[in-house]
């Protein structure tokens, strides 16, 4: 885009804060307000505040628009993920009030988008591309307080009594102060905690957060204190019911600090800051005079950014990093008090965050699987690692989208969490049973006897929200119990119809299972047919965990080979030792080391990374696909955390290696 050339300028949303940016743009100069997109384009006035743009009927109208290059999104906060990915898929750029996204998970969805798309995204947090805010980091930096030790920052107001019909107050609109205005003091501690290091920004390593919830259920009124890894503390507080006196201060050892309104800087329409420094009895004050309107700089920089084909700001602006960092901090300040949006939950969010419904997709191949009746994807979905539905849907939604329908869980994940988000999710998106190959695990250690079988498979599809699981796997073994009582309890749930397909053990050794299936043919019961082992390029030597057992090695190989049993393998791409971040230069955490670190498994590594160098593919790439090009079948089950991993896995399908390049990489 040419330099000169004016960014022309969408708006979805035509409340106050819209008005508030067009104002921004008017007195910008790079920007220029093209079109408001409105529901309701007939409403008295509404061009008053909008001078010179278009109406637009609609919101889906702004996004075909030709005449438009970038669209801000100043809709309620429910509204911004959907029309912020409607936008970047659209082909536009997009700059998104904050909070860009209710959760860090949804927000990285939304930049996920827009780096496949090659777009600008960001989030609007009008003050940290004014040159106040950079005066406040440049004084940090120069040590005139001294070590900073304690940041204290509010953002409060009164709306004086309860409006049920205000956003602020609506459940259904994430209303409340955490998310409307906690992010202003959240991100300037972690801009000044960064600051101290030379870094952009700075996550604590711990957040723990209080709060009033009022009868709608949402905060009134709440604080929080950050813990920086640098022994930095920030106590942070906001509200909707009452007026705090939202000074900034910055305590170091040698003085304070003290910043109003810093969010404020020098005024709408420009003016003089106030950043005062404070030595016992010395008082010193630092002016930012500035005439050009508040508004206006964030609109040229994210023009600046368009024009130079940038993707999102660079410091002092929010990168895309920092953004997810800042909305990570504020779910953890809501997790400590309970507070998740009824638009949070499977009942109320049945669509993508897109807005649309959730169709199966067909790009992940699926495979045959000997006592399954319908083909299953290639890969296995495990999802354990989300603290909530909301966050767990995006991923569900996104494999299932792609072609995925093998789900993995297990009665002990999350306490039953796992497995009640799968119920919500299966069930919220009306899929239908039959297109789902679902995975149960029971019996975990240290209840790992035959009588808890039935007893945590009555719990685990009331979770489930189904009257079966398809394959059903023990989650442990217990040498103690003969094997035909574990046979003779699977068996049972087979027969009542509740186990509809296979099952089989999860960490158990060849000779236990030959003694099952030996035992089953004998007792004319159905025999163990599945596995749930560690499968992988690299061979774990240690047990991630007690009672784990790995099936990769050559008699393992072997074995499997000959009976062609299912292998539905964790950890099958070496839980990240085939990424950057490992190697025997570097300082790997404690379990990749314990249980990776060899010889042989550096060796396998060296040729994963050669392999991937020719194929113009990553090291990760190579050992998923290893584990899948096996003669006998190996499901993997793959366990990522964002959409971005999930989508970075699933590129590996692609990949088909020969039996002589298997054989080659095993060395």
């Amino acid at each position: 885009m040419s330099s000169e050339q004016p960014i022309r300028w969408g708006i979805i949303g035509p409340g106050t804060i819209a008005r508030t940016f067009a104002d921004g743009i008017a007195h910008s100069r790079t920007g220029k307000l093209a079109a408001i997109a409105t529901r309701n384009p007939d409403k008295p006035g509404l061009g008053d505040g909008f001078p010179g743009a278009r109406i637009v009927n609609g919101y889906d109208a702004l996004l075909t628009d030709a005449e438009i290059d970038a669209i801000y999104i100043a809709t309620p906060h429910t509204g911004h993920a959907e029309w912020a990915i409607k936008a970047i898929r659209a082909g536009k750029h997009v700059l998104v009030e904050k909070p860009i996204a209710l959760s860090a998970y949804d927000a990285d969805a939304i930049y996920h988008e827009a780096r496949k798309a090659g777009v600008f995204a960001g989030e609007a947090f009008m003050y940290r591309v004014h040159p106040q805010t950079a005066k406040i980091v440049e004084l940090v930096k120069s040590g005139v307080i001294g070590t900073v030790r304690i940041i204290r920052s509010s953002f409060g107001f009164n709306m004086g009594s309860f409006k049920s019909e205000h956003r602020l107050f609506s459940n259904d609109t994430a209303g409340g102060g955490i998310l409307d205005v906690g992010g202003y003091p959240v991100s300037m501690a972690r801009l000044i905690a960064g600051a101290v290091e030379g870094k952009p920004f700075l996550e604590p390593e711990k957040v723990s957060g209080v709060a009033h919830l009022g009868q709608s259920g949402v905060d009134e009124w709440a604080s929080a204190v950050l813990k920086f890894p640098n022994s930095i503390i920030a106590e942070v507080s906001c509200s909707i019911m009452a007026n705090q006196d939202n000074t900034l201060r910055i305590i170091g050892s040698d003085g304070r600090i003290e910043v109003k309104d810093f969010w404020f800087a020098s005024g709408h329409k420009g003016g003089t800051g106030k950043i005062e420094i404070i030595k016992g009895n010395e008082q010193e004050t630092v002016e930012v005079k500035e005439d050009r309107w508040l508004y206006s700089f964030e609109v040229d920089a994210a023009g600046d950014a368009i024009r130079a084909g940038k993707h999102e700001f660079t410091s002092p602006g929010m990168s895309w990093a920092d953004s997810v960092g800042n909305l990570r901090v504020l779910d953890q300040w809501r997790a400590s008090v309970g507070l998740e949006y009824g638009v949070e939950k499977a009942t109320k969010r049945t669509l993508n965050l897109a807005g649309a419904p959730v169709k199966l997709g067909n790009s992940i191949p699926k495979r045959e699987i000997p006592g399954i009746l319908k083909p299953a994807s290639v890969v296995t979905l495990g999802f354990e690692f989300f603290p909530n539905f909301a966050a767990a849907s995006l991923t569900l939604d996104a494999f299932y989208e792609a072609g995925g329908n093998a789900f993995d869980t297990a009665y002990v994940y999350g306490g039953g969490k796992t497995e009640a988000i799968f119920g919500d999710w299966h069930t919220s998106r009306k899929v239908s049973r039959d297109e789902i190959v679902l995975i149960g695990k029971g019996a975990h250690s240290p209840l790992c006897y035959p009588d808890m079988i039935a007893k945590q498979l009555d719990q685990s599809l009331d979770r489930l929200k189904t009257d079966y699981v398809d394959i059903y796997f023990m989650h442990r073994d217990n040498t103690a119990v003969p094997v035909g009582e574990f046979v003779d309890a699977m068996d049972s749930e087979v027969k009542r119809g509740r186990i509809r397909g296979i099952f089989g053990g999860s960490n158990w050794t060849r000779a236990r299972m030959e003694e099952a299936i030996t035992y089953a043919d004998k007792n004319r019961k159905t025999a163990p047919a599945a596995l749930s082992n560690n499968f992988s390029l690299a061979e774990m030597l240690d047990p991630i965990w007690a009672g784990c057992v790995a099936a990769s090695d050559d008699e393992w190989k072997a074995w499997l080979n000959k009976k062609q049993i299912p292998n539905f393998a964790w950890s099958s791409q070496g839980r990240g030792f085939f990424t950057d971040r490992a190697g025997r230069d570097k300082h790997d955490d404690e379990e990749i080391v314990r249980c990776w670190y060899s010889d042989r498994n550096f060796e396998r590594r060296d040729r994963a990374i050669e392999l991937a160098n020719k194929l113009g593919r990553s090291p990760i790439h190579i050992a998923l696909a290893y584990v899948i090009a096996q003669p006998f079948p190996v499901i993997p089950l793959i366990g990522p955390r964002t959409i971005a991993e999930l989508e970075d896995s699933l590129s590996a399908l692609d990949i088909k290696l020969t039996p002589d390049q298997v054989k080659w990489l095993e060395g």
